[in-house]
This record gives structure tokens, C-alpha cells and sequence, in this order.
């Protein structure tokens, strides 16, 4: 079947072609004692052996080493809700990201469900395969229930990389910027704004990383979230219960006058008047893609440090710099969830690979500094250690 949207000669396409992923087998067969070992009648001794001691499984299958990538395709990269198959290709890309730079073996999984009884029936059915399940472009508020449902069900870490990923690099992207220009993280004011699966997360992460929450505003899409709102449940709820302590209004003009910091989760464009009313010295991180709510060379006009979700602009905040790693820790650990303190240790992994070479343009490590995954893996398995939840 073809389409008017593609082009076969287009290099984005070809790459594409057949997939970006496969299988390979780790050992021999190119004789009947290699089928035998491999298969049967060997591989039934190590199936016993497993029937009657489960944690066998880490050492005797790929389990301890492999993590399932999860999705409903419902918030898919900037695309929204565009489905499962079509969000595969997101999926593979995010499954060898896992192998080229952690050596995680990652399988591609696409629910045609956006029920969150069925997802969370589902990942627990196919769990024992794994070692941890990445949930990926499950769109808020369901991404909310379906992490914590499936944390409390499995003994295996549970993961949702949209939420976590992101606020773990911003953690760390504000630790050198603040560094760099001589400020505390606990003397900052920050506006965040977005109060989706991903503002959320970075909010959690700004103050367990040392932001004090009576500094922080966030703003949803009807404006300042506080105690005088009463449309707020969940999340949301918890967010106004914890947060803007001065008990501002308004919309995210009000939020950003005198603020320290800008955390743009939205998608929505805040005006350059707005971030003009920034304290001096100022932090603007842009994430939006392809679209920041800023176009960094206008907030540049008003604020020291600026960074974006993208490539083609200095300082880009990409989750790449935290899920291989956290992963990779996760397992060597033996793992069976995934803590704050593990999410602190990874940030401080990441700020630290850096910490020493800092400039404007670079408060965060490339995504292909091969010294980050290793960094970050370290940190988390000793923080899963201090925290009692390895078992090994």
C-alpha cells in the first residue's frame, strides 16, 4: 500500500524501511549438540530448574538484561493520539536507543487499548519476560494510574519515561545552570508551565532535587494552579495543595513576573512580554517540540541560560541522557522499582558529567557523550542499594 506522504527516495523513509530493529540469537547453532542445548531436550533441564526456583530466571534468560517499551499510542511524540501502529516506529527508535547506549535489550510493545484496566492487564501478563517496562506516550491522566497501578502489582521497575525521563534531565540542566550562575536551587523561583504528565513529574523532581515548593507556580491551561481554584482533582489537586504559596492568579504572565525560572511543558506559546518580566540573570528551558513556547533566541534577549527539547540548539534537554542509564542501573541492581532517590542520584549523575566544563551553551552533556549511560547507571544502582530495594 502506498501513500502520497511518502517518499521512498526521502533518507528519513529508507532508514526506516523493514524496521530499525531484529533479533540476534547470543549463541551458536550450527550443529545438532547446539539444537540440543539451545532447544530440546537441554533447554527443559534449565525450565525445571526455574519451576522450582523463579529467581533463576535473572541468570538462565535474558530477563535481568530486557525491558518492554509500552504504549497505547495515545501521545505520541508532538503527534497526539495518532494510535499503536503508528506509533511503532517511535518505539523501535526508543528500543535501540536502550541498546546503543546501555545495552539494554528493548522490545517494542503497541497495546490497541487506551482502556487502563486493559493496559494494566496487559503489561502484567507479558511482565515475566522482563526485567522493567518503560511506558511511553501514554497520554494524562491515565499514564498517572497505569504507573502506579502496575508499580504496586510488579516487582520489577515501572517507568514512565515521558514523566520521569524529562524531569530527571531538567533536574539536571537546572542544577549547572544554577552553578553556573551562582545561584542555590533552593533561593529560585520557578514557573512551570504545563500540568500534564510531564509537568507534573518535573515539579515532583524540582523539589525532591532541593526547589523549595513555596517558590514554585505552575500553570495549566487555565492558568495559575492554586488553593482558590476549585476545578483541580488528582494531580492537579495535589500540585495546588503543595505549591505557589503566595497564592498568586492569573495566567503565566503573572507566574513568570520575577520568577528565576521558566519550565515550558506545554506546547502553548508564552509571550516574549512575559518572559521579559523575568527576575534578571533568568533560566528559560523551552521543551516543547518541534515548537518551544519561547523560540530561544527570543528568550535569550531577556534571560542568561536557555535550553530546548531540540537538536539543532545548544543545551537540549533529551531524555536519552536518563532512561539507558536508568535502566541499565535499574537491572544491575536486580531492582524492583525505581525510587526518588534513584531519579536524584541519576540527575546528579547526568550534571556531574559536565559539572567541570560549563558554559551558557552547555549545562548538559550531549546525548552521544558516551561517559553519561555509565554515569547514570552507577549512581542509580547504588541509590536502589541505599534504598533496599536491589537484590543484588
Amino acid at each position: 500500500m502506498s501513500s502520497s506522504i511518502v517518499d521512498p527516495a526521502d533518507p528519513v523513509f529508507l532508514l526506516h524501511r523493514g524496521g530499525k530493529m531484529a533479533v540476534a540469537s547470543t549463541v551458536p547453532l550450527t550443529s545438532r549438540e547446539d539444537l540440543s542445548l539451545a532447544y530440546t531436550p537441554g533447554v527443559a533441564r534449565v525450565c525445571e530448574a526455574i519451576a522450582a526456583d523463579p529467581d533463576l530466571a535473572d541468570d538462565y534468560t535474558w530477563a535481568a538484561h530486557a525491558v518492554a517499551v509500552v504504549t497505547d499510542g495515545s501521545a505520541v511524540l508532538g503527534l497526539g493520539n495518532i494510535g499503536p501502529r503508528a506509533a511503532l516506529p517511535v518505539m523501535e527508535g526508543k528500543a535501540v536507543l536502550f541498546k546503543q547506549f546501555a545495552g539494554v535489550d528493548a522490545v517494542p510493545i503497541c497495546l490497541d487499548t487506551q482502556d487502563v484496566d486493559e493496559i494494566v492487564a496487559a503489561v502484567r501478563a507479558l511482565a515475566p519476560s522482563f526485567g522493567g517496562i518503560n511506558l511511553e506516550d501514554i497520554s494524562a491522566p491515565r499514564c498517572f494510574e497505569v504507573e502506579r497501578r502496575l508499580d504496586e502489582a510488579l516487582d520489577i521497575p515501572v517507568f514512565h519515561d515521558d514523566q520521569h525521563g524529562t524531569a530527571i534531565v531538567v533536574l539536571a540542566a537546572l542544577r549547572n545552570a544554577a552553578s553556573l550562575l551562582n545561584r542555590k536551587l533552593g533561593d529560585l523561583r520557578v514557573a512551570v508551565s504545563g500540568a500534564g504528565a510531564a509537568g507534573v513529574a518535573v515539579t515532583k523532581m524540582l523539589i525532591a532535587g532541593g526547589v523549595n515548593p513555596d517558590q514554585v507556580v505552575v500553570c495549566d491551561s487555565k492558568g495559575i494552579i492554586g488553593r482558590h481554584r476549585t476545578d483541580l482533582t488528582g494531580s492537579k489537586a495535589e500540585l495546588a495543595a503543595s505549591t505557589n504559596a503566595d497564592g498568586r492568579h492569573g495566567d503565566i504572565t503573572e507566574a513568570l513576573r520575577g520568577a528565576d525560572v521558566l519550565i515550558g511543558v506545554s506546547g502553548g506559546q508564552i509571550p516574549e512580554t512575559a518572559v521579559a518580566g523575568m527576575a534578571p540573570d533568568g533560566i528559560v528551558f523551552a521543551l516543547a517540540n518541534p515548537t518551544p513556547e519561547v523560540h530561544p533566541e527570543v528568550a535569550a534577549r531577556h534571560v542568561a541560560v536557555v535550553a530546548t527539547g531540540r537538536s539543532d540548539y545548544p543545551n537540549q534537554i533529551n531524555n536519552v541522557l536518563a532512561f539507558p542509564g536508568v535502566f541499565r542501573g535499574a537491572l544491575d541492581a536486580g531492582a524492583t522499582r525505581i525510587t526518588e532517590a534513584m531519579k536524584v542520584a541519576a540527575a546528579d549523575a547526568i550534571a556531574g558529567v559536565v559539572a567541570e566544563s560549563l558554559t551558557v551553551e552547555a549545562i548538559v552533556p550531549s546525548p552521544l557523550d558516551p561517559r553519561v549511560a555509565p554515569a547514570v547507571a552507577e549512581a542509580v544502582a547504588e541509590a536502589a542499594r541505599r534504598d533496599g530495594v536491589a537484590r543484588r
